[in-house]
């Protein structure tokens, strides 16, 4: 039986030095909570990068699926997202009478991935992860070559000739200020890692009403929930997630920051980049997404 190909951190370094292969590095929006923006961009260059995005296009894209989807739901119905893998293995594992209302939507970084693929059919893609998760949810898909986490990312960056230059969290270097995404920028759905991010950017009052969906961040929290939920509940979507406050709360997030010093970190960023001047070419336009199926 032929073994899986390694996705992690020793196969995308030995990628990264080979001079024929190019690799898309692709950043979960939480990356503002750990390193320093615009000069991560530079910094992922610097270590072998060819294009750098984030998965802000790809949550944009699966959040038109999820607004159908709960077009469709029927008054017994109940939706749960799956845009965190952490969520999606825990529910199949431990009450799976609920895998069936698991949506059948590509995460973000799913999603992210095939858009990539599309437009750089000969890239190799990378997502840099606030979780452990996402390792096992690349591990079955053919969109994602490799995955590493932030702590992995600081390594790789802290063992560049000159460490300090680049120091995820150094400003020294202004000459590299002015470095942007390369491709399918998006500038609203940077708040999708904070808990709620998905229901605040999908438009869901045109779909359900009021007290029909229910925002819970934290695992105990939404198994206490399942085990309790029956089907006379007026609840038809569970906007969850593994970790408390959402991605910002991932196990590889290393900040000291609190969560709430790291959700104003989202929120600045947020509203930062709606004053960017970004160029058409590069922006997250849903026609450039044509052809894609992000959901099953």
């Amino acid at each position: 039986m032929k073994s899986k190909e390694d996705k992690g951190v020793e196969s995308l370094q030995k990628a990264l030095k080979n001079k024929k292969i190019r690799i898309i590095a692709m950043l979960a929006p939480s990356f503002i909570a750990e390193f320093s923006y615009p000069e991560v961009i530079s910094q992922l260059k610097e270590l072998g990068f060819d294009k750098i995005t984030e998965l802000t296009f790809g949550a944009k894209m699966i959040n038109r699926d999820y607004h159908e989807q709960l077009k469709q739901i029927k008054e017994s119905g109940l939706l749960i997202s799956t845009v965190c893998p952490g969520i999606v293995s825990t529910i199949k594992s431990k009450f799976p009478k609920y895998a069936e209302n698991l949506a059948k939507i590509d995460s973000p970084m799913i999603a992210t991935a095939k858009i990539c693929k599309k437009f750089y059919p000969k890239h190799k893609t990378c997502f840099l992860s606030p979780c452990f998760f996402k390792k096992v949810e690349a591990e079955n898909s053919e969109y994602v070559d490799y995955v590493i986490t932030y702590q992995e990312l600081h390594l790789l960056l802290d063992s560049q000739p000159n460490k300090n230059h680049n120091s995820p969290h150094s400003k020294k270097n202004l000459a590299h200020t002015s470095a942007s995404f390369d491709k399918f920028y998006n500038d609203y759905t940077k708040i999708y890692p904070l808990s709620g991010g998905l229901s605040k950017t999908a438009h869901l009052k045109e779909v359900l009403k009021p007290g029909q969906e229910k925002i819970i961040d934290g695992i105990l929290e939404v198994e206490k929930f399942l085990k309790k939920y029956n089907k006379k509940s007026k609840i038809r979507f569970l906007d969850v997630t593994f970790c408390k406050g959402g991605c910002i709360g991932g196990p590889c997030v290393t900040t000291a920051l609190s969560l709430e010093q790291k959700k104003k970190k989202i929120l600045d960023y947020m509203e930062k980049s709606k004053h960017e001047d970004i160029p058409e070419a590069k922006k997250g336009l849903i026609e450039k997404a044509k052809g894609i199926k992000f959901s099953w």
